[in-house]
Formats: C-alpha cells, structure tokens, sequence
C-alpha cells in the first residue's frame, strides 16, 4: 500500500501555472497570532520562532511563496533598485502578505494570491523582499491592481511592522525600507527568487 506523505511547503509545492501575475502562497501566520511562526526548514513542519513583542502583530496574511529562494539575483536587484550596497539575500523564501477581507483563522495553508507590489527591506544589509498580494477573489481586495491602488495608511501599518516587530522600544533596529514598489517591480522579484532557487536547488520543475 502506497503511504501518502505532506508535501514540503518550500520544496514540495509548486509556486503556481501563472506566476508572477497569480501565486501560490503558504501562509505561516495570521492576524491573530500571538506567536510568530515560521517553516522549519529541514522537516517542512511550522515551528514557533519567538513570541510577538508587545501589542505587535502582523496586519495581514504572512508566509512565503514556494520555491523561490532569495540569493544572488534578488540581491543584485535590490542593490541596482536602492542604489545601497546588497551582496546576498537572506537566504529565506520570498516573503508575502496576503490581503483578504475576510477573517482567517490559522496558517499552515495555501492561498492563491495576486501581487500588487511589494516593499524592498534590507535586513542588516540583506536582500529582504516583502511582497504585496491580494487573495485571488476577494471581494474587496480584488480592486486593488497595483500597490498605488491602496491607502496610504495600510501600506504604513505594514511598513511599521516589518521595521519593528523585532526590536524592543529602546533598541536600535538594523532594517530599512528603501522603496514600496508596484505590481511589474514585484513581478522582477518574483522572477529573480525563483532563478536563484532553480539555481542553489537544481531543479527544472519550477511552476
């Protein structure tokens, strides 16, 4: 008798027929949590990596998109975009936020998503690319085309975040973020961290 397996959420499953324009998202963490969570690596199962500090908490939807991978090619874009000195990525997935109106519950799941921008972070000098989607449906969000179409005040909650969740009110962060860009700029991105991923984890079945 055949014994089905989990997949691998970073290596075992596809980012999706139609990248960049629609995604595949696994979701780690959810608004609600209290707890940051994030993939294990090595066994593919969500582990908890610390407890979010003080009242913060992210504001949407938040994993990675599978087998991308963010290396060499992400970085030399991120130095050519922000003009600053970036000589790798973090080594991590690409990271993506996922906005829905409606109210999900936990993570460990899989969201088709639709980017609409993204953030360029540098991470103590580290490519850190956030990307900006929509949940594919959305009866809200699906409006939004690019990362112009939404308010001012949600791209700042989501900048704030990013900038401070890791840090204590008197400690000094070490992240920026030099650009919020729009839907084709976040499509490079994509593009980039999953060749850098083709490339650091042979493979040719990507997509």
């Amino acid at each position: 008798m055949n014994i089905l397996s989990k997949a691998h959420p970073w290596h075992g499953i596809s980012p999706g027929n139609n990248t960049p324009e629609v995604v595949t998202a696994f979701i780690e963490i959810v608004p609600s949590d209290t707890v940051k969570y994030e993939i294990d690596k090595e066994s593919g199962y969500l582990k908890i990596d610390r407890p979010q500090k003080f009242s913060s908490m992210i504001p949407t939807l938040y994993g990675f998109i599978p087998r991308t991978y963010c290396a060499e090619t992400v970085a030399e874009y991120a130095a050519e975009r922000s003009g600053k000195p970036v000589h790798k990525g973090d080594g991590d997935p690409l990271d993506i936020c996922v906005l829905s109106e409606r109210s999900v519950t936990h993570g460990d799941i899989l969201v088709q998503a639709i980017p609409v921008g993204g953030f360029r972070m540098l991470d103590g000098g580290e490519a850190d690319d956030k990307i900006i989607a929509v949940m594919k449906g959305d009866e809200f969000y699906r409006q939004w085309r690019d990362v112009s179409d939404c308010p001012a005040s949600y791209i700042n909650r989501l900048k704030h975040y990013f900038l401070t969740y890791k840090h204590l009110p008197s400690e000094q962060g070490n992240c920026e973020i030099t650009h919020v860009y729009g839907r084709d700029e976040a499509f490079e991105v994509i593009r980039r961290a999953m060749a850098d991923y083709q490339y650091h984890f042979n493979t040719d079945d990507v997509g």
